[in-house]
């Protein structure tokens, strides 16, 4: 058995957006009791992590690592960079994305995610303005 969907995530900027009850509800009513959730996100300037939810500044400090680790374009060390078509922001997005995953895969027993206790499921937007990003849900039972 397989269920199917897309789940849209509204951004406001950089940061990470958790939507794992968006994902639990997915799963829940997919009626699959055993399977492997493949979760896809189609853009090529975010990406999606699992990450620890129960304080937020793992969330924060993640993000201030990642913006310390490829600062934008218009950053002096950054000069090198050719692509800027989109802004200072674009292809530092794209190493962004580079380095972190753009799908994850979770088990799922008894219906249910099997996270652990203080994990959920995050889109990371890498980019300064708000964007609406797709993530394909695919549930093999």
């Amino acid at each position: 058995m397989i269920s199917q969907g897309i789940l849209a995530v509204e951004t406001r900027g950089p940061g990470l957006y958790e939507f794992t009850v968006r994902v639990e509800t997915f799963v829940a009513q997919a009626g699959i009791a055993a399977g492997l959730l493949t979760l896809f996100v189609r853009h090529t300037s975010c990406s999606l992590l699992i990450q620890e939810n129960a304080d937020p500044d793992v969330q924060a400090d993640l993000d201030a690592f990642f913006r310390r680790l490829v600062p934008s374009a218009d950053d002096p060390e950054m000069d090198y960079l050719v692509h800027r078509s989109e802004g200072p922001d674009d292809m530092p997005a794209h190493i962004k994305a580079a380095l972190t995953p753009v799908s994850l895969s979770v088990p799922v027993m008894e219906g249910r995610l099997m996270l652990g206790t203080w994990q959920g499921i995050y889109l990371f937007e890498h980019r300064a303005r708000p964007h609406r990003r797709e993530v394909v849900l695919h549930l093999a039972g």
